[in-house]
């Protein structure tokens, strides 16, 4: 992986994705604007597939043992942390015990976060707030997960679409970072302007 010198985090990365949106195809750009073999990087990443909670969870307490025997790992990726949570507890009659399992998870993730000096990339989803049409709140979307996600959470940012290409990086929540916004675009090599 990219050396440390290079902003790199000399380690593999493992990615549970919940949503069968990984797509190898796009590491080969983003390899390519790093300077670094494709190849070499798919073969250190792990992915995984999950398809409900249990799996979720099973495969975090699996990773631990992985990043012992095969280590060193620099981030873990799990995309998204609640659409799994979405589907098998439905309703607000099951909340608790979907709030209870999560922050169980979460415990999870911040212990092996920290045993293994690895930074954890958290994605989640934003629901329709059903108080929402009541209030005169310019974006009455709120993130799923509610205050246990948030509290796990060091850093949050939301991410959403700008004019055009452009798309909006909010901090939302950060012991070391003031409440800031920044545009910026993904694009193809030397097309960096929103503006």
């Amino acid at each position: 992986m990219l050396p440390a010198q290079h902003g790199g985090g000399e380690g593999k990365v493992a990615i549970i994705d919940t949503e069968g949106a990984f797509r190898p195809e796009k590491i080969a750009p983003i390899a390519e604007r790093f300077g670094v073999d494709c190849e070499s990087v798919l073969n250190n990443l792990l992915i995984a597939r999950a398809y409900n909670t249990d799996h979720q969870m099973n495969m975090i307490r699996d990773l631990a043992a992985i990043m012992m025997e095969e280590g060193p790992f620099a981030i873990l990726i799990i995309d998204s942390m609640t659409s799994l949570f979405r589907v098998d507890y439905v309703g607000r009659g099951e909340l608790s015990a979907r709030q209870q399992s999560l922050g169980q998870m979460l415990s999870k993730i911040t212990k092996m976060a920290e045993e293994f000096n690895v930074a954890v990339l958290i994605t989640n989803q934003v629901m329709s707030n059903p108080d929402g049409g009541m209030t005169f709140v310019s974006d009455p979307k709120k993130p799923v997960g509610g205050h246990v996600l948030a509290h796990a959470s060091t850093t949050r940012l939301e991410l959403k679409k700008g004019r055009g290409d452009c798309r909006i990086c909010k901090v939302v929540d950060s012991p070391s970072q003031p409440e800031a916004e920044a545009s910026y675009q993904v694009c193809k090599k030397n097309q960096n302007s929103c503006f």
